[in-house]
């Protein structure tokens, strides 16, 4: 059964979040909020909690997966980003944007698409997230909490105490920021190349239009 730690969603309690991301080193599965939708995560190097995770959302090795960081640096770490994209993901982050970017070779294998070589990277706009990520240290992985059953009106109908029951007994703990859920997912951009494509529009799309806008660059939808 997970252990359930509640926090503000605006204020954190520093010192519980040096708790949790203690148990992220050491291994844990979490179900978190984010600045979308609940996700369950784990430590980006974590291969148990990475294969804990895909079985629960039963993915397949084409699924992206997608590593938490918290800020532009990090993602250089992990992709490789054009001096184009590198403007439009300044002016994007943090905020509820998925980027599918050329992985680097810092990126663990399991997290980097087979065919396509590339990798998801989020910087959210979460007090909770930026928190648990500064405080392991380094990046984690994520990906949004629903199990095959659910599908995006189910995850609608849920209210936020049936929601983490269901996921109680197949992550170690879970963090409970006492709010409604959210229901809408991130915006995923594709950013293989400077031909940069909506592959869903979600969270903060008009953001997304606006920053094209000023980029005066044709953007495919």
């Amino acid at each position: 059964m997970a252990e359930r730690i509640k926090l503000h969603p605006e204020t954190p309690h520093v010192k519980r979040l040096f708790e949790i991301a203690d148990k992220v080193r050491d291994g844990a599965v979490v179900l978190f909020p984010t600045d979308s939708q609940y996700a369950l995560g784990c430590d980006y190097k974590n291969k148990k909690g990475i294969e804990r995770i895909r079985e629960i959302r039963q993915l397949g090795k084409d699924d992206h997966l997608t590593i938490l960081c918290d800020s532009l640096s990090g993602i250089a770490k992990f992709a490789h980003i054009s001096d184009y994209n590198f403007k439009l993901i300044k002016r994007l982050i943090p905020g509820p944007y998925t980027f599918i970017l050329p992985a680097t070779k810092e990126v663990p294998k399991l997290l980097v698409h087979p065919k396509k070589k590339t990798v998801g990277i989020r910087v959210p706009d979460y007090p909770i997230c930026e928190g648990l990520v500064r405080e392991v240290g380094h990046p984690m992985l994520a990906i949004t909490a629903k199990k095959p059953e659910m599908d995006d009106n189910a995850l609608e109908e849920f209210e936020r105490e049936p929601f983490l029951r269901e996921f109680e007994k197949q992550v170690d703990l879970t963090i409970d920021n006492q709010q409604d859920l959210p229901s809408k997912e991130t915006t995923i951009l594709d950013m293989t190349d400077d031909n940069t494509k909506i592959i869903r529009r979600g969270l903060g799309i008009e953001r997304v239009e606006e920053v094209f806008e000023r980029e005066r660059e044709p953007l495919e939808k």
